[in-house]
């Protein structure tokens, strides 16, 4: 049972003075997309009715197939805190839909849907809990971002140092009006480096809230006159961003990741879950790290997990298993960054895990050293892989993963991997200011 009803909506949107609805999408690159309707055009979007031109959105469709209608889910009706508070704002997610009534393949809500059908007829229930990061920087004196901060504030510094604790704290206050449980918020390892964790959920309820949660940051943050990029590395010589993704599947209200018989507390299901990430682990890179600079955060040095490996006692591999047993299990991927478009992340993510229980894929005994500590012939031995160095490998390795590419279907396939391997070529026929400086004087 939903929450909402058509009525419901009619009824808040009414009493609330809400003048204008937002009808929000994502693009394959998770992107937030969005139509905005008056009040008055309300029915006709509860009915399925409002159209947009999906030629115009890339990776959607050519245009001579262009009419997209939008369904909107009536669960996620939410009105924005920070709009006026006479003729209000609210939005509503939607899913994409073909003329002929059909979901559309290219809409990467679906795909999630569609994985958490499988997991559903399986009779489980994903849940999943991520961990965001961000920076704040200055505006110039165009509005525009730049990278520059005055604060110098590291892990968990509290003000003054951490000059960013306003425009935080004014975050989870709104996040909470939208109704976000936080969990915690504090400063990150580099200066101007934040993070702000919100309460696990259901998988397609966390990655709308993915999607909020990045709106609702860059917004405040634009109030304060700062930017929040989710750029995995926006400065070099400090740490990336990351989005560590918490996972654990549930039976009948029961956590099945733990075992109490198990010396680690896990579930036979558990290890295999951990398995089926490890073996996709490669074929997921280019949808958990989709930018040509999501791979400069991903070098050994600065806390980024880049060897296929994992372990309950030591951060470095791709997955832990964090401290806290029982009901609350779970299995952390460290790879993903917050510019990956969460649908993808969460639908390969499960499929992953489904295809290591379904097929009782064996793990590789854990790692409990310091991976990065390790020497090339020590890794070797220990059969210890690495993730894509570049967005083309990964693009590559993508290709290579039959079963990753059936999830996210053909639509999604080619017109992702067309588009990633034009941001590659463009990036690598750029003349970069290293070069001129290395170069220039000296040839």
């Amino acid at each position: 049972m939903g929450k909402y009803t058509k009525q419901d909506i009619f009824r808040m949107v009414e009493e609330e003075d809400v003048e204008f609805i937002r009808l929000q999408f994502t693009d394959m690159f998770g992107v937030l997309k969005n139509v905005a309707i008056t009040s008055s055009q309300l029915g006709k979007a509860l009915d399925n009715k409002c159209m947009f031109d999906g030629s115009s959105v890339e990776g959607f469709v050519r245009i001579e197939e262009s009419d997209m209608y939008l369904y909107p889910d009536y669960d996620t009706f939410e009105i924005f805190p920070w709009r006026p508070q006479q003729g209000k704002v609210a939005r509503l997610i939607c899913d994409v839909y073909t003329p002929d009534g059909k979901p559309f393949e290219g809409d990467p809500r679906w795909i999630l849907k569609k994985v958490i059908k499988e997991a559903e007829d399986m009779g489980y229930v994903f849940e999943v809990g991520p961990e965001c990061e961000f920076f704040l920087f200055h505006t110039d004196d165009n509005g525009l971002p730049t990278t520059l901060s005055h604060e110098k504030a590291g892990y968990f510094d509290l003000g003054p140092t951490d000059l960013g604790e306003n425009v935080r704290r004014d975050m989870v206050l709104t996040l909470e009006d939208m109704g976000f449980e936080i969990e915690a918020s504090h400063h990150e390892v580099a200066p101007a480096q934040h993070e702000i964790d919100f309460k696990y959920d259901e998988a397609l309820k966390t990655a709308d809230n993915i999607m909020t949660f990045k709106l609702t940051v860059k917004t405040i943050a634009k109030r304060h006159g700062l930017y929040a990029t989710f750029m995995p590395k926006p400065k070099y010589g400090i740490n990336g961003s990351g989005m560590h993704v918490n996972m654990s599947l549930a039976k009948d209200g029961k956590n099945i990741f733990a075992d109490e018989n198990d010396t680690l507390g896990l579930s036979e299901d558990a290890y295999h879950f951990i398995a089926g990430l490890m073996k996709h682990a490669k074929g997921m890179a280019a949808l958990t790290n989709p930018l040509v600079n999501s791979y400069k955060r991903l070098v050994p040095g600065y806390e980024a997990p880049v060897y296929i490996a994992w372990s309950a006692t030591n951060r470095s591999p791709l997955i832990r298993i964090p401290a806290s047993r029982g009901q609350g299990t779970r299995v952390e991927l460290r790879n993903p960054d917050p510019s990956a478009n969460p649908y993808l992340v969460l639908a390969t993510c499960l499929a992953a895990g489904l295809d290591g229980i379904k097929n009782k894929l064996e793990v590789p005994a854990s790692v409990d050293c310091n991976i990065f500590e390790m020497t090339d012939e020590e890794r070797k031995h220990a059969a210890i892989e690495v993730i894509p160095e570049s967005l083309y490998d990964a693009v590559r390795y993508l290709n290579e993963d039959k079963f990753i590419c059936d999830v996210l279907g053909e639509h999604i396939t080619s017109k992702y991997t067309e588009a990633k391997l034009r941001e590659w070529n463009d990036y690598k026929t750029q003349v970069t200011q290293w070069e001129l400086d290395e170069y220039l004087y000296k040839f």
